[in-house]
This record gives structure tokens, sequence and C-alpha cells, in this order.
């Protein structure tokens, strides 16, 4: 919410992804007839506005069964302090001209809006709970999780080794420049010894309103050019990416990789080498496997599919990475013809299927070459 018609404008209402965490694996709120549960935000600090509506109810005393405490549930994830009643939250939103972004600007970009038929410019901060007002804040941003990263878990803020990273747009309201939160990134500092910290991407949301605009890239790209400057970085990783996340960043890691001499075409056609996990850590903090992607992507751009020995030299090089699992299974079972008698080996050997293996090998390798079509795809229009 932006301006107070904002509040009766379904255009700047968005639907929540997932609903499990709150109300179960069925995702289902019983014993009510038109229910609609109304959380509203202000669009930059987040101040939140929240009501259920129903039309009828089931009672325990004449229908004999409960109906669930829906506001209970929002209650355990939104935090205190919430406004229940419209004229509230509007006085609320009248000070929004006084909110300005948390922490050290990183990063200023713009997109251009058709809609709007101009640039809009956005803004990438580095914050942390020493901001005056940010704890707060970071409580509210929060409840968005819940709602739209399936695993989703609240972090413990009181562990200083967590960076947060924001995006906010600039817009104008009567002549005045007010912030609204596009998303944001928390990113954990674990320690490597001896002397080394390894970042790790633990989540990452970009606000369904933006989504498609190319904020996750810019803001991905961000917090790499920001420890990327920091000698005591090892490399930064991700934990548990979704497919999501892992298309983003092979896109933007290939981005910033591309120019690297060790991924010269040349270099590239002589196949994986060394230089290229020493130089992408060193001066990327890329580590070795996601190192191995950009140089796959990269290759692809660099071979001539439609001649035959260069796809081949292609294929075959992918494949000997992917087919380590593979491989690693046969060990396996070379270890059991070792210890086990033969009827119980038979049994074993019967679940695994080499032509099977094959067909499996040969799916992975052409959607791996579908995902960085559209990788390189992306990386032709930026």
């Amino acid at each position: 919410v932006r301006f107070p018609e904002d509040l009766e404008d379904d255009n700047t209402t968005f639907n929540p992804e997932y609903s499990h965490q709150v109300f179960g694996d069925d995702e289902v709120a019983f014993g009510y007839k038109g229910l609609k549960i109304l959380l509203y935000y202000i669009a930059g600090n987040l101040s939140t506005f929240f009501r259920i509506e129903y039309t009828s109810k089931v009672n325990e005393k004449f229908d004999c069964v409960e109906a669930d405490d829906v506001e209970s549930k929002i209650r355990e994830i939104i935090p205190p302090g919430f406004c229940t009643n419209t004229d509230d939250f509007v006085s609320l939103l009248e000070k929004e001209v006084n909110f300005k972004p948390f922490g050290m600007l990183l990063h200023t970009y713009s997109i251009h809006n058709e809609e709007a038929g101009e640039d809009i410019t956005y803004q990438i901060y580095k914050a942390d709970m020493t901001c005056p007002g940010f704890r707060e804040y970071h409580e509210r941003l929060q409840t968005f999780l819940m709602w739209f990263i399936e695993t989703a878990s609240f972090i413990d803020v009181d562990d200083e080794r967590w960076n947060y990273f924001l995006v906010f747009e600039k817009y104008n309201k009567d002549g005045a420049t007010l912030f609204a939160t596009v998303g944001y990134m928390t990113v954990y500092n674990y320690y490597v010894y001896p002397d080394k910290t390894r970042p790790r991407v633990s989540q990452m949301l970009i606000l369904p309103p933006f989504q498609g605009e190319g904020h996750g890239a810019q803001l991905l790209e961000t917090v790499h050019r920001y420890y990327m400057s920091s000698p005591t970085v090892l490399d930064i990783t991700a934990e548990d990416p979704s497919e999501n996340y892992v298309k983003l960043r092979d896109f933007v890691l290939v981005k910033l990789c591309q120019d690297l001499l060790c991924f010269s075409p040349v270099k590239l056609m002589q196949g994986f080498s060394q230089e290229m996990v020493t130089e992408a850590q060193q001066k990327l903090k890329i580590n070795k496997q996601h190192t191995r992607r950009v140089y796959e992507i990269l290759r692809l751009r660099a071979t001539n599919m439609g001649d035959a020995e260069q796809s081949r030299s292609y294929r075959l090089d992918v494949k000997r990475r992917l087919i380590g699992p593979y491989k690693k299974k046969q060990r396996e079972l070379a270890k059991m013809r070792r210890c086990l008698r033969p009827e119980e080996m038979t049994n074993q050997l019967n679940q695994i299927d080499l032509n099977m293996q094959r067909e499996q090998l040969e799916e992975t390798f052409q959607q791996l070459v579908s995902d960085y079509r559209r990788v390189l795809e992306r990386l032709a229009q930026a």
C-alpha cells in the first residue's frame, strides 16, 4: 500500500504461493463461508493491517463442530503492534514519508517500466541489527517467507554472523521521494579454518509485484560484488537452493566470469582446468562446483553444435561429469560382490539396469543443455 486508494485496488493485491506452514498440508481453514484473510503492508516500513472477514461460521453450540482459529494462526507469524482498523492504518501511511532505507547503500540501478513509460530507480542496501528500527522492520519483512518459500523458517537475529541485503524502489508521492520494499536476501557467514569465512545465502525473496523484472539478478550480483572485495572470504554458497535460484545463479555467475581470461573460447575448447577453478575463486569467490557449471555454459556458447565432432566432444565432456554418481554405484556394487551371497547379489543387480542408466544420462544431459541455452539467451539480452 502506497496510497489510501490502494486498499480498495485489487491490482495491488497478490495471493500466497504456499499456506501449508500456517494451515497444514491440506492448506484448509475449516468452518467458514466466504472467508477472506486481509493482510495489508505499507510499501516502505511494512507496518501491517490485519483483518478477517467471512459471511458465516460454524457454531459449536448448533453445529457441534468448532471452526479453526484462523486469527490465532496468523498472529503466530505476524509481530504484535499491527492495525485492526482502516483509519489507524491510513494515519500510519501519512507518516511513510519519514521512512528511509536501513544500512549502507551498495548499488543503484534503473529499469524501464512500460506501464509508467519511464525509468524507475532501485537501490540495494546492506543492513544489520545495529541499524535503528531494523529489527522491528525485519520482523515484519520475514512474514512474507511463510507465504512464498516452501520450507521457510525465521532466523536467529541475535546471531551477529547474519548479513541482510535489501532492495527498495524509489517513488514520488506529492513531490516527496519515498521508498518501497522490493525484496531481500539473508546471508550467513560460516567460519572456515584458519582465517576465512564462507558466506552462505539462506533466504532470498523478491515480492510478487516485482518478480520477473530482473531484481533477483541485480541483488545476487551486488551481494557477490560486496563479498568479492573481502580478502577473508573463501567462496559464496547457498543453503538448499531452489531450481529457480540455481537458474538465477547460473546467469549471474556466467555474466561475472565471461570476461576472465581463463574462460576465453580457446581455453574453453581445451576443457575444464584448475586455472578456471583458481581464478574464479580468487577473483569472484566462486567455488569449484559452480565454476564447472559456468565452464559448461560458456563452452556451449563457444561450441558449434552443428559440427558433429565439436558436438560429440562437448557431450562426452559433460557426460563424464554426470556419470560420476553412476560410477559411484558401480564401486558400491564391487564392494557388495565381496560380502554378499550370490542370491543377494542378483537381487541388487536386478535393481540396476544399465540401459536405464544410459537413458537417464541422456535425458539429464538434454535437460541441462536446455537450461544452459536459456541462460545464454538471457545473457545475450542483458
